[in-house]
């Protein structure tokens, strides 16, 4: 089997950054997951001691605590900070610019509306900074029917979203309000990898999309990538079926950005010997 990589994927800045900021504090525990990838999490532990708080009542008394990448809501982050533990803050800081905008744009007197998955832990603490004039939707469809409190309205982006699809909510807002200020919050390893993967999945034969199947980035890579060719979602080289394979010559890989390069190298090899 001829495997092709694509030209941008894996590791964002963001997830480098947590991953090194986690090996340099052993003995230390993550407010939530510290990525999405459970084989990386089960590594830093294994390795590093690193382990995982699911809410502020595990915290004890001279904790060394690391705040995932993609942060806690406001109000955690201020009740953890007054507990007696030393707090290490991982946020990516593509994902701290939005939460600063909405808090800045609620405070000037807009309403926000934030695109992205209201259940994902990145948007419920952008939302956390803003107030009771802050929505988040997922398509123009889910603004419909919504009332503004007034016609100045600001507009930022889940960091992983499909640009596309943040286009057409934003030309939604602007035909219809009198000012609608645009924050372009989609970070650019975002744009790269789903780029690549666009282009690459056009030139294969199958499309492999390797990375947690909870990760909002790497769902919106498969999404792309199965417009074009048949593609698989998969987390490990544990999760490849040779019947994928199938009269197939060239397969392509593109990883989310939780994804390490391990694990990637880990399906490479396994690809390899398949006739």
């Amino acid at each position: 089997m001829e495997v092709k990589l694509a030209s941008s994927y894996g590791f964002c800045f963001g997830v480098k950054r947590a991953i090194e900021i986690a090996e340099e504090h052993k003995n230390s525990a993550t407010m939530g997951p510290l990525i999405h990838n459970q084989s990386e999490i089960d590594r830093l532990r294994n390795n590093f001691n690193v382990n995982l708080y699911n809410s502020l009542d595990e915290v004890r008394k001279d904790d060394t605590v690391i705040i995932r990448t993609h942060g806690i809501p406001k109000n955690d982050l201020k009740a953890l900070k007054q507990k007696d533990v030393k707090v290490i803050n991982a946020t990516c800081p593509f994902v701290t610019t939005p939460q600063q905008i909405v808090k800045k744009a609620t405070e000037d007197g807009y309403c926000v509306v934030i695109f992205g998955d209201s259940e994902h832990p990145e948007v419920k603490g952008v939302k956390s900074y803003g107030n009771d004039n802050v929505i988040v939707v997922l398509s123009t469809q889910d603004l419909e029917n919504v009332v503004f409190k007034n016609d100045k309205i600001a507009v930022v982006a889940q960091t992983t979203r499909k640009k596309e699809e943040y286009l057409e909510i934003v030309n939604y807002l602007i035909l219809r309000h009198k000012e609608v200020r645009v924050f372009n919050t989609i970070c650019d390893a975002t744009f790269e990898n789903q780029d690549a993967a666009r282009v690459l999945s056009k030139e294969v034969d199958v499309m492999l999309v390797i990375g947690g199947k909870n990760s909002s980035n790497t769902k919106q890579l498969f999404s792309i990538c199965e417009e074009n060719v048949e593609s698989h979602l998969l987390e490990d080289e544990n999760d490849l079926q040779l019947s994928w394979f199938n009269g197939k010559k060239l397969c392509g890989i593109t990883a989310g950005a939780s994804t390490p390069d391990w694990i990637i190298q880990n399906i490479i090899n396994k690809l390899k010997i398949i006739k």
